[in-house]
């Protein structure tokens, strides 16, 4: 799957955001091994806490499916549904990323227009402990 295809389906996800709150919507596309596409968006509450980024929406979908291998995510978002800078997840979306990805991971960080970014978890996450790596 291009890059492009990937992004395509991480901005339709981003349409299906819930953000009352923060009106801050996010939309990711995650490209499986197999070449399945999972997509997630960000679905906020009103006590903060339990608030679900998109790129966790969306590995949580692949998981249940039965998914573990992942080759690449595309993550955009912006404020009242328009792409406003490129945005890289979460500290805690790394650490799960980390949970079932390699460093070699790709993370495509969409910007405005048909700008975007592709860096690696590795660089996302340097020096990161993940259970495959460290208890073997």
């Amino acid at each position: 799957m291009t890059p492009q295809k990937l992004i395509k389906l991480a901005k339709e996800a981003m349409t299906h955001a819930y953000a009352p709150y923060s009106g801050f919507t996010v939309g990711a596309a995650l490209l499986c091994a197999d070449g399945s596409v999972y997509q997630g968006c960000n679905i906020e509450n009103a006590a903060y806490g339990p608030t679900n980024c998109a790129e966790r929406t969306a590995i949580f979908k692949a998981v249940y499916d039965g998914h573990r291998q992942f080759s690449a995510i595309a993550v955009c978002g912006g404020k009242d549904g328009r792409i406003t800078g490129a945005f890289p997840p979460c500290g805690v979306c790394r650490q799960v990323m980390r949970e079932f990805c390699d460093d070699d991971f790709r993370v495509l960080l969409v910007g405005e227009g048909d700008c975007w970014e592709e860096i690696t978890l590795s660089e996302l996450l340097p020096h990161s402990f993940s259970a495959h790596k460290h208890m073997k």
